[in-house]
């Protein structure tokens, strides 16, 4: 399973949220999740992958 923060909320969920934070007095984050395979990486790319992911500051991850 792979989770990534969600870009596509109503103005309806949005609120939601929004009212939810208030009333418990915390920021939230909304994730969304989807089922996805981990795919094979030979060394060779694992390499170059490592090497995008320190020049760009961010992780990267190979699916199917």
């Amino acid at each position: 399973m792979l989770c990534s923060i969600s870009t596509n909320l109503d103005s309806n969920k949005i609120d939601k949220i929004q009212n939810l934070e208030k009333e418990i007095g915390k920021t939230l984050l909304a994730y969304s999740c989807h089922d996805s395979g981990i795919a094979a990486i030979d060394d060779n790319s694992l390499d170059k992958i490592r090497a995008a992911e320190e020049e760009l500051g961010v992780v990267l991850v190979a699916v199917e």
